[in-house]
């Protein structure tokens, strides 16, 4: 059997061991250099002018008189914390307490004294002492001094150090992981939210640069599956509304052929057949409202020509203003928004004419189609862009149509990185406006 594998660790447990790891070894680089660029060379000097301070006393107790050689022995020992003595001291063993330093001390002591030179270590009232024998004036001298001369303790330090910067490593690490996985686990919990079909509320976009911009993604997308399920309960809803009355009709039209053949009748189920048949299509249509064409240049003025020539066979007189201009974007897309946002023009303009207007600007191209219609409502200007949304105050409920238009418009712009909006004119009508980004010079 194959054995259950470890469970990972968290975000906050690697980061905390991998800024643990990084600061144990800035620690070791630091130590060595300050040992070998600092403490070393330190040590160096402080063992060798020991060394001579001590080879120094022996020589000078050895010339002076006997009556002032304990004048001396107390002056160097008040001043210089060494002590003379004519006799061995009692040394327990020679082992030498004292890290480097005394090693420094014991070479340098060689070295002025041309043999080899040991140094011992013995405790006395619980403190411990230093001694090296010397050979001066044809007897050893022992000179001796207290371990509290040394003064520095380079491991101690050492040690000390690396431990609290272990622990201060440990916080920093679990204070910075908790501030950059809060944001992440949040953003976890608002996906599964997004997963289970449920509305997460928004992220703040706040914080380092790279998660405030995740942030904004996500609630970019949340806003988007929101729309498009908002849009599927209402096309779903919708299209179970537009159908019933074809349907109906042409239930009452099958009971009447029943009853009496009639060729007008017949005549009716043909047209809710189609009107049946052009609501799916529209459907449809919008359903692939996302769907990818690649780009090409076109001649703005042609395209618009020949939309205004299909208008005016309906009987539409349609004008043209604006410069003729090269765009790069999808040919059908585009084709396709603009012939909407005409027929939604032709539809309530009346006898009065439909302007399509090409107006340049600075990294775009604003198209717009105006008309001299009853306009809409300011505060349903954005409510249009819904499918199946109608505004029957306003609109001729004789001649409106599915409510899918402006809706296939809005999925279109959307898809192609455009912007489209509706404004009522001041002096009456509608504009609808689509804005194109142009490519650089």
């Amino acid at each position: 059997m194959k054995s259950a594998s470890k469970p990972a660790l968290s975000l906050s447990q690697q980061n905390a061991i991998r800024l643990t790891l990084v600061f144990v070894l800035f620690e070791i680089l630091t130590a060595l250099a300050v040992v070998f660029f600092l403490l070393l060379p330190m040590a160096r000097g402080a063992a060798s002018d020991l060394a001579g301070l001590m080879v120094l006393s022996t020589q000078t107790w050895s010339e002076l008189p006997p009556e002032t050689r304990p004048a001396f022995e107390r002056e160097l020992a008040a001043s210089h914390g060494l002590f003379l003595a004519t006799h061995p001291p009692t040394i327990a063993a020679r082992i030498l307490k004292g890290g480097p330093y005394l090693r420094l001390l014991e070479s340098e002591l060689t070295r002025r004294a041309g043999t080899a030179v040991s140094l011992a270590s013995t405790d006395k009232a619980g403190e411990t002492w230093h001694w090296v024998g010397l050979h001066s004036g044809g007897r050893i001298l022992w000179v001796g001094f207290s371990h509290t001369r040394i003064g520095p303790q380079p491991v101690a330090a050492g040690l000390s150090t690396l431990a609290s910067g272990l622990v201060l490593a440990g916080f920093a690490a679990w204070w910075l992981a908790r501030r950059t996985v809060a944001p992440l686990e949040r953003f976890g919990l608002a996906a599964a939210a997004l997963g289970r079909g449920e509305t997460p509320e928004l992220l703040p976009e706040t914080g380092p640069r790279e998660l405030a911009a995740l942030a904004r993604c996500f609630n970019e997308l949340s806003s988007q599956v929101r729309d498009l399920l908002d849009a599927r309960t209402t096309l779903l809803a919708g299209l179970s509304h537009d159908l019933r009355t074809p349907l109906a009709r042409m239930r009452l039209a099958l009971e009447m052929l029943a009853r009496r053949p009639d060729p007008a009748w017949t005549a009716r189920l043909d047209q809710d057949i189609e009107e049946m048949n052009r609501l799916v299509g529209e459907l449809l249509n919008l359903a692939r409202g996302l769907g990818q064409e690649a780009a090409a240049q076109i001649d703005l003025a042609d395209l618009l020509e020949e939309l205004a020539a299909r208008a005016r066979e309906s009987g539409t007189e349609v004008l043209l203003r604006g410069p003729n201009l090269q765009l790069v974007v999808p040919p059908a897309a585009l084709r396709r928004v603009l012939a909407n946002l005409l027929a939604n023009a032709q539809r309530y303009a009346g006898d009065s004419p439909v302007e399509l207007r090409a107006e340049p600007g600075d990294g775009a191209c604003r198209i717009g189609v105006l008309d001299r219609g009853p306009g809409i409502p300011e505060d349903q200007l954005e409510s249009v862009f819904r499918p199946f949304h109608r505004v029957e105050s306003s609109r001729n409920p004789a001649t409106g149509g599915t409510g899918l238009g402006l809706a296939i418009v809005r999925q279109l712009a959307q898809a192609n990185g455009w912007r489209v909006w509706l404004e009522n004119r001041p002096e009456g009508g509608l504009a609808a406006w689509v804005s194109v980004p142009r490519p650089p010079a």
